[in-house]
C-alpha cells in the first residue's frame, strides 16, 4: 500500500458529492424542513450503530443551530424497554407512534436500507402521516428507499463511506439552512 491507495479512496467521496443529482435533493430536504419548521413540527431522526450517531449528531446541530425542532432516539432506556416489550425490530416503529405527530418528517438512515426496525419506522411514519426521508446505501433499490418521499441513497457498498457522505449530506443541509457554513456556535 502507498500514498496512492488515500488518493483513490478519497476520490471516492469526491464522486459521490460532486455529483449534481443529489445537491437538488438536498436542496429538497432543505426546504422541507424549512416548511416543517413554519407549520410548528418536527422532525425525528433514526438509524442503528453509526447511523444513530449521525441520528444525534444531526439532531443537535439542526435544533441548536437552524432552529428546526429535532429529536433522535438514542436513550439506552427507551430502546431496551420498546425493545423489550416489543421487539427490536420494533422499537423505533413504537417510538415512533409515542412522539410522532402528523406533518412531521422522519428521517430515517440505514447504511445498507435493509434493517428491518429502521423499515418498520417508516411504516409508522406512513401511518401518522409523516413525510419519510431516507438516507441508504448499497443496492438503489434496498427495502428503505422504497419507504421514502425523498430518498438520499449514496453509491457506494462501502460502510464508512456511506455513514460519512450521510453525516456530510445533513450537515450541508443543515448549514444551507442556516446560510452559510461559517458561524459561531455560541
Amino acid at each position: 500500500m502507498n500514498a496512492d491507495w488515500f488518493k483513490e479512496y478519497f476520490s471516492r467521496y469526491e464522486q459521490i458529492i460532486l455529483d449534481s443529482d443529489i445537491h437538488k435533493d438536498l436542496l429538497s430536504l432543505k426546504d422541507l424542513l424549512i416548511e416543517m419548521r413554519s407549520r410548528g413540527n418536527k422532525a425525528l431522526v433514526m438509524g442503528n450503530g453509526a447511523s444513530a450517531s449521525i441520528a444525534s449528531h444531526i439532531s443537535t446541530d439542526l435544533s441548536k443551530g437552524a432552529g428546526i425542532r429535532t429529536t433522535n432516539f438514542n436513550d439506552a432506556n427507551l430502546i431496551t424497554a420498546l425493545g423489550n416489550d416489543y421487539g427490536y425490530e420494533n422499537w423505533m416503529a413504537e417510538a415512533i407512534n409515542i412522539y410522532a405527530d402528523e406533518g412531521d418528517i422522519a428521517i430515517l438512515v440505514s447504511s445498507s436500507g435493509t434493517s428491518a426496525n429502521v423499515i418498520k419506522a417508516a411504516d409508522a411514519a406512513r401511518m401518522h402521516k409523516m413525510t419519510i426521508v431516507t438516507l441508504s446505501g448499497f443496492l438503489p433499490d434496498n427495502p428503505l428507499a422504497q419507504c421514502g418521499d425523498l430518498n438520499l441513497w449514496v453509491d457506494s457498498k462501502a460502510y464508512n463511506i456511506i455513514e460519512n457522505v450521510h453525516m456530510m449530506w445533513l450537515a450541508a443541509v443543515c448549514d444551507a439552512i442556516i446560510g452559510k457554513a461559517e458561524y459561531s456556535v455560541s
